[in-house]
C-alpha cells in the first residue's frame, strides 16, 4: 500500500506546486526525486536511466512539430493574421451569441493549426469588446477561449494539435483515427459547449453578473482597446496558410512537419508586407523558435517523471488493481490517460506519460489502436484541466480574473462535457465497433 501511496503523495505533490507556478522544468526533476527517495530507488542511475531516456525520447519523436508549430503561431500572431480570421468571423454572426461565438473562432483558429498560448492574446481583446457589446460577465471569457482551443478542435478528427499527433506517432495510425467516433465527440463537445455558455450568459445576467461587474477587477484600458488603427491584414488572405496546413495534412497526407512548414512558407509570402521588412520577419522567426523549444522542454521534463514512476512497485500494483476492476478495456484507456494528463497537468505530456507505460498494454487487451488514439486524446483533455494547469493559470492572468471567478466554468466546459461525450457517445460507438 505505502508503495502506491508514494506515487499519489508525489501527484498530490506536483499538483501543489504548480499551482504555486512553479517551471515544470523544475517540477520533473523534484518530484522525481522525490518518488526516487521514497521508493528506495538508485537515485543516479534512474535520473540517468528512465528519467532522462523517456524525456529524450519525447524530444526525439516531437520537437520538429512543436519547432514548426511555434514559428507558424509566431507569425500569425505578429502579422495579426489571427485577430483578422476572429475578427472576420465575428462580423458574420453580427454580435450574437457572444460566448459560444468566441469559442468557435477559438476552435477555428487552432483546428487552423495556431497554438493555444497565441489564440489567448489574439482573442482576448475581440472577446473583451464583443462581451461588452452584448453585457455579457467578463467571468465566462476564459472558459469561452480556452474550450475553443481545447476540446473538439484538439481532439477532433483530422486536427494537427500535438495531441492529435501523439497517438499517429506512438499507436502507428492516422489523423483522422476512429473517424465516425471522431466526428461525434467533436460535434457533441461543441454543441454542448456553445448550449452551456449560452446558458450561462443568460444566467450570469439575470442574476446581476454584468460585464461591468464592480466585483471583479477593474479592467486594463489598454487591453480593452481592441481597435488600435493598424491595418489587419484581409481575413480571407490570412485564413490561406492555416487552410493550406489542414489540406496538406488531411487530403495530400504530409507529415505534420511538412504541412506546418507550407503554412510557414506561403504565411510569410502572402503576409510579408505586415512585417516592416526582413528584420522583423527575423525576429518573428527568432522568437517563434525559441518559443518551440521552452514549450517542448517543459513538456518532456515532465514525461520524465513517467519514466520514472513506470519503474516503480506502486505503479505496477496500480496497473494491476485497475485490471482487476474487470473494467472495459476502452474505460482502462480513458481513465488511465485521464490521470497521467492530470497528473502532468498537460494533455500532450500525459499522454506522453500513458504511451511510454502503457502502450503495450493497451495492445494487449486487444483494443483497436484507432479507439485507444480517439479515446485517449479526449480523455486527456479532461484532468489535464484541473486547476494546477500551467495554461489556465496564464489564460486566468491574462483576463484579469482568479480561479474563483473564472475557474467553474473551465471545469464545466472542458472536464464535465468532455467525459459526458466519451461516457454517452464515443466509447459506446467504439464499442459497437463504428
Amino acid at each position: 500500500m505505502f508503495d502506491i501511496l508514494i506515487l499519489i503523495l508525489a501527484l498530490i505533490l506536483f499538483s501543489v506546486l504548480a499551482f504555486r507556478r512553479i517551471s515544470a522544468i523544475i517540477l520533473g526533476p523534484v518530484v522525481s526525486i522525490f518518488v526516487i527517495v521514497l521508493a528506495r530507488l538508485p537515485m543516479f542511475e534512474t535520473l540517468l536511466g528512465p528519467y532522462m531516456i523517456a524525456a529524450a525520447g519525447y524530444i526525439q519523436k516531437f520537437f520538429l512539430v512543436f519547432f514548426v508549430g511555434a514559428i507558424f503561431g509566431a507569425i500569425m500572431e505578429d502579422t495579426r493574421a489571427a485577430e483578422s480570421i476572429a475578427r472576420g468571423l465575428v462580423k458574420i454572426t453580427k454580435g450574437r451569441w457572444a460566448a459560444p461565438v468566441v469559442m468557435i473562432i477559438t476552435g477555428v483558429l487552432t483546428y487552423g493549426g495556431v497554438s493555444g498560448f497565441v489564440v489567448f492574446f489574439a482573442m482576448y481583446p475581440i472577446a473583451l469588446q464583443l462581451f461588452k457589446n452584448t453585457n455579457i460577465s467578463r467571468r465566462l471569457i476564459p472558459a469561452a477561449i480556452s474550450a475553443g482551443a481545447w476540446t473538439w478542435s484538439m481532439s477532433g478528427p483530422g486536427s494537427p494539435s500535438i495531441q492529435n499527433i501523439i497517438p499517429m506517432r506512438y499507436l502507428g495510425t492516422g489523423s483522422t483515427a476512429a473517424l465516425i467516433p471522431a466526428i461525434v465527440g467533436a460535434l457533441g463537445q461543441l454543441i454542448l459547449i456553445f448550449l452551456w455558455l449560452e446558458y450561462r450568459g443568460k444566467s450570469l445576467r439575470r442574476r446581476g453578473y454584468e460585464f461591468n461587474d464592480p466585483s471583479l477587477k477593474a479592467l486594463d484600458e489598454v487591453a480593452a482597446t481592441a481597435e488600435d488603427g493598424i491595418e489587419l491584414p484581409n481575413p480571407w488572405l490570412s485564413a490561406i496558410p492555416a487552410i493550406a496546413i489542414l489540406v496538406t495534412f488531411n487530403i495530400l497526407k504530409l507529415p505534420v512537419e511538412g504541412a506546418v512548414t507550407i503554412g510557414i512558407i506561403l504565411g510569410i509570402l502572402l503576409l510579408w508586407k505586415q512585417r516592416n521588412g526582413a528584420n522583423e520577419w527575423i525576429s518573428t522567426l527568432n522568437r517563434g523558435s525559441i518559443n518551440s523549444a521552452t514549450a517542448i522542454l517543459n513538456t518532456a521534463i515532465v514525461v520524465g517523471f513517467a519514466g520514472v514512476v513506470k519503474v516503480t512497485t506502486g505503479f505496477d500494483k496500480i496497473i494491476s488493481s485497475l485490471k482487476n476492476l474487470k473494467l472495459s478495456p476502452m474505460i482502462f484507456v480513458a481513465i488511465t490517460s485521464a490521470i497521467a494528463s492530470g497528473a502532468a497537468g498537460s494533455a500532450s505530456g500525459g499522454l506522453g506519460i500513458a504511451y511510454e507505460a502503457l502502450k503495450d498494454t493497451y495492445v494487449n487487451m486487444g483494443v483497436s489502436l484507432e479507439y485507444v488514439h480517439r479515446i485517449s486524446v479526449i480523455a486527456a483533455g479532461t484532468f489535464d484541466t484541473l486547476p494546477h494547469q500551467g495554461a489556465q493559470i496564464t489564460l486566468l492572468a491574462i483576463c484579469g480574473l482568479t480561479h474563483k471567478e473564472g475557474y467553474f466554468d473551465i471545469a464545466i466546459t472542458q472536464i464535465i462535457i468532455p467525459i459526458l461525450v466519451l461516457l454517452a457517445l464515443v466509447i459506446p460507438m467504439a464499442s459497437m465497433g463504428l
